[in-house]
């Protein structure tokens, strides 16, 4: 029997608990304004949803730098690598109609996908089409998409048997978008509907989910009656708006665009095992749930550091689409997204029936994490953790990191050493087996460089040490990279790698996977 005691203790815990149960943090929007105020964030959303009701669904700040217009609930962002859960729902749907299995050979129902590895080729199949474990390097090949670049969905499905393997076929993780956009890319070929159509008609028009999109080409200035955040990013380390990249060519893997209320409906899906909230139907079987929200490829554990060290798993795995880990013995399914000026966040946790959204038009990673772990905080009934002042902590460690690296390279670096050549004997056309063309030619007694089928990726070769150069890109939301020319005995030009300069250039920056070679002369 419970003393007077316990029966008090268990009485203010229930009483907590159903609090929890029926309300958001109360503080929320003031932690909102503080991680946004801390990190240089313009504008966010967040959404809540509690027991299959949408608690939060709200916007922040505003939408553009220097405009006073607000987010509100429809304001549409970019919620990047969270398209991949639509992805898989809309495969899930396919599954559940017969019309594929998660393991259908690729080839079979793409005829001509082709992997360098003819054994990949033949073995590749749908299901390790999303689970990140074929082998390519991390981000290898994103230079056919980002910046945004001229090549169609199915030319860079071609190229991808150009690119060489990293590992061996399914024994690492390593995350792509390329593979994606090929799962995408089955859709067309199983039903005859884009998969821009099929996420619009299968997802977003029986969701409600009335304010999002697949493509961003529309956007432009902003004119009456459009809704949506621009996207900043810190160039030259001043927070500024930066243009919208069009990432239609690699749709499946990153290009939706979508808004608190609509992303709550998404959640409430999500929760109800794909089962239509306000309507009968669902998108997708518990069946199919259960793939994607299982374990697919294992992920290494690592130690965070000392800030964060409340966030230790004792689990990590990709599923379809989702990630997979656990808090405070609560498994957590969820996924973040990033593309230019915009980072987001989507967190499921099934045995409390709650999921939160944290879109954000700035590209700063710890404002929608502290977010994140300060609801989920709330709802476990965790006692707080200053999650703004631990994720700025570990952000200003690693600008420290990087500078002093640059600075270290910079004053240990040959500066008084020549290039081997004169300046024009480094200009010409080179070719990368994957991306193609790359041209370099004289410019007003300089070098430039130019990534042919990439229309912003034009920049200036600085002389760094010998007969390496440093491109520094005419637009500055591109990460400089090094040029390195290797020579053969006679004096002419063998071949040339790439690599990035700062050590927190994004991994779709994938310069280290070019070998770009001189195109023979006719």
């Amino acid at each position: 029997m419970l003393t007077t005691r316990r029966l008090a203790v268990a009485g203010i815990l229930l009483a907590a608990s159903t609090l929890c149960a029926q309300s958001a943090p109360p503080d929320l929007d003031s932690y909102v304004a503080t991680s946004m105020k801390t990190f240089d964030v313009p504008g966010m959303a967040v959404a809540i949803v509690k027991d299959g009701k949408v608690l939060v669904a709200k916007g922040y700040g505003v939408r553009k730098l220097g405009d006073p217009t607000p987010v509100d609930d429809h304001t549409m962002f970019g919620i990047g690598s969270n398209t991949k859960a639509f992805t898989t729902a809309a495969l899930a749907s396919l599954v559940d109609a017969g019309k594929l299995s998660w393991d259908d050979p690729v080839y079979q129902r793409l005829p001509g996908f082709v992997m360098y590895d003819p054994y990949v080729s033949h073995e590749m199949t749908i299901r390790d089409l999303l689970t990140h474990r074929s082998g390519m390097g991390l981000g290898e090949g994103d230079l056919l998409f980002w910046p945004p670049t001229t090549y169609t969905r199915d030319e860079i499905i071609y190229r991808l048997r150009f690119m060489k393997p990293h590992s061996s076929f399914r024994s690492h993780f390593a995350y792509d978008n390329l593979l994606y956009m090929t799962a995408g890319q089955i859709i067309p070929a199983v039903t005859g509907m884009s998969w821009d159509d099929y996420i619009r008609q299968h997802i977003f028009t029986p969701l409600g989910m009335n304010h999002s999109n697949t493509s961003n080409a529309g956007f432009s200035n902003g004119t009456s009656g459009d809704d949506y955040a621009f996207p900043h990013a810190k160039v030259d380390g001043k927070l500024q708006v930066i243009h919208f990249e069009v990432l239609d060519n690699v749709g499946p893997a990153g290009s939706i665009n979508s808004c608190a209320e609509d992303m709550a409906k998404w959640v409430q899906l999500q929760l109800s095992q794909g089962k239509f909230v306000d309507r009968e139907g669902h998108l997708f079987s518990e069946e199919q749930q259960k793939e994607m929200w299982g374990p697919q490829t294992i992920l290494p554990i690592g130690n965070p550091p000392p800030p964060l060290a409340g966030l230790k798993a004792n689990f990590a795995d990709y599923g379809l689409g989702w990630s997979l880990r656990d808090y405070h013995g609560h498994k957590l399914i969820g996924h973040t997204g990033g593309v230019a000026g915009f980072v987001s966040r989507v967190m499921l946790v099934p045995d409390e029936n709650l999921g939160v959204v944290v879109l954000t038009n700035a590209e700063e990673v710890g404002a929608f994490d502290s977010i994140l772990y300060h609801v989920l905080d709330y709802y476990f009934q965790l006692m707080p953790t200053d999650w703004i002042a631990a994720y700025k902590s570990i952000r200003d460690m690693q600008e420290k990191s990087a500078a002093e690296t640059m600075k270290n390279a910079a004053s240990s670096r040959a500066a008084n050493s020549k290039p081997s050549l004169p300046l024009e004997k480094y200009a010409g056309v080179y070719n990368d087996a994957w991306y193609g063309p790359i041209t370099i030619r004289m410019q007003n007694g300089g070098l430039v460089i130019t990534f042919d089928h990439t229309h912003n990726m034009t920049g200036d070769l600085q002389h760094w040490q010998y007969d390496t150069f440093k491109a520094h890109w005419r637009d500055r939301t591109i990460e400089d990279a090094f040029v390195t020319f290797s020579l053969n005995p006679d004096g002419g030009i063998e071949s040339v790698k790439m690599m990035a300069v700062s050590p927190l250039a994004d991994f779709s920056f994938d310069y280290q996977d070019l070998l770009l070679k001189p195109e023979e002369k006719k």
